[in-house]
C-alpha cells in the first residue's frame, strides 16, 4: 500500500468512475484499476461494487476513504515541513454562519496578531455544508452552532448561545414582551434555510411541542432575517448575539415565550482521524479561553 494507491482510490471515489479518475490524474485506466486491485488485495476487502457499469463505494470503502483523505493531507504537510521548514503553511478554518458573522473575524484577527507567519483560510457556510467539508478534509476544523450528525466528527462545546424571536416595529407583537405559545403560532416566521443549525434547533423545538407553524420568509444569512423581520414580514428566528444592537436601538423587540427552550452550544468540530497540529491546538486554546469581547 502506497500514498499513490490511496490518492488514486480517493480520486476514483470522488469521480465515481475509473475512466474519469484516470483522465483527471492523466494516467492510463489500467493503472487505476491496478491500484484499486492492490488495495483490495492488501486489505482483503472490496472497495467498490460494480453494478451496470457504475461504481458504488462499499461500507469498507467508505471507512478507508475517511482514513485515506487524512493520510494524504498529513503526508503533504510532512513533505512541506521537511523540504521547506521556514514555510508558514495555511490553517483552514470553517464556521457556520452565526459564528462566521459574530465571532470568527475577531478570532482570526487575534490569532494572526500572534502568528503573523501563518496564513488562515476561512470558509463560512451553513452547518450541513461545513460538516461535508470536514468529512472531505477540505478544512482542518470548524466552529459550528448546529448539531453535527456524523459519528466520524468530534464536537467539543466552547460557548453557550440562545436564539431570539424578534419582531419589527410594525409587527403586532412588537413591545409585547412575551406571548403564549398559542399566540406565537398565529404569526408567520422568518427563518434560515434548511441545513442551518439555527433552523434545525427551531424546528426541533416546534416538533417537541407538536406545533404547526408557517414560514413567510426563508433566507441564507442573518442580514436577510433582519431585513425581513424589520419590514414586518414575520417573527425573525436568529441568534440573540446578532441583534443586540438592533434591540438596544428599538428596531426589534424580543418575544419571550414561556416553556420554549431555544438555548444551544457553539462547538469546535473536527474529523476523528484528523491529526491535531500544534497550530490547531493554539487556535483551540484561543477559542476555549474566549470571553465575549475579550481574547
Amino acid at each position: 500500500m502506497t500514498i499513490r494507491n490511496l490518492e488514486i482510490f480517493v480520486k476514483v471515489a470522488d469521480c465515481g468512475s475509473m475512466t474519469a479518475a484516470s483522465e483527471e490524474l492523466y494516467i492510463a485506466q489500467p493503472t487505476v484499476s491496478q491500484a484499486i486491485a492492490e488495495l483490495e488485495s492488501h486489505y482483503g476487502i472490496r472497495l467498490f461494487d460494480r453494478l451496470s457499469k457504475k461504481l458504488f463505494i462499499t461500507e469498507s470503502g467508505k471507512q478507508l476513504l475517511g482514513y485515506a483523505r487524512h493520510i494524504i493531507a498529513l503526508h503533504g504537510e510532512m513533505e512541506l515541513a521537511m523540504k521547506d521548514p521556514e514555510k508558514s503553511g495555511t490553517l483552514k478554518v470553517g464556521a457556520s454562519l452565526t459564528i462566521g458573522v459574530e465571532l470568527l473575524p475577531r478570532l482570526v484577527s487575534s490569532f494572526q496578531e500572534k502568528h503573523r507567519e501563518l496564513k488562515v483560510y476561512a470558509v463560512v457556510r451553513n452547518t450541513a455544508d461545513i460538516e461535508s467539508l470536514i468529512m472531505r478534509n477540505e478544512i482542518d476544523f470548524a466552529l459550528v452552532e448546529g448539531i453535527v450528525h456524523s459519528r466520524n466528527i468530534i464536537s467539543e462545546p466552547f460557548m453557550d448561545d440562545e436564539l431570539a424571536l424578534v419582531c419589527g416595529r410594525t409587527h403586532p407583537l412588537y413591545g409585547a414582551g412575551s406571548a403564549t405559545f398559542e399566540e406565537l403560532l398565529r404569526h408567520d416566521f422568518v427563518v434560515r434555510e434548511q441545513g442551518s443549525g439555527t433552523r434545525e434547533l427551531f424546528e426541533s423545538a416546534m416538533v417537541s411541542k407538536n406545533a404547526a407553524w408557517n414560514i413567510s420568509w426563508e433566507c441564507s444569512g442573518s442580514d436577510g432575517i433582519k431585513s425581513a423581520a424589520a419590514g414586518g414580514l414575520g417573527i425573525g428566528v436568529i441568534s440573540k448575539r446578532l441583534v443586540e444592537k438592533e434591540i438596544r436601538d428599538g428596531l426589534f423587540s424580543i418575544v419571550r415565550v414561556p416553556g420554549l427552550d431555544l438555548k444551544r452550544e457553539f462547538s469546535i468540530a473536527y474529523h476523528k482521524n484528523k491529526y491535531i497540529t500544534d497550530t490547531m491546538k493554539q487556535f483551540f486554546s484561543l477559542v476555549n479561553n474566549m470571553k465575549v469581547g475579550v481574547f
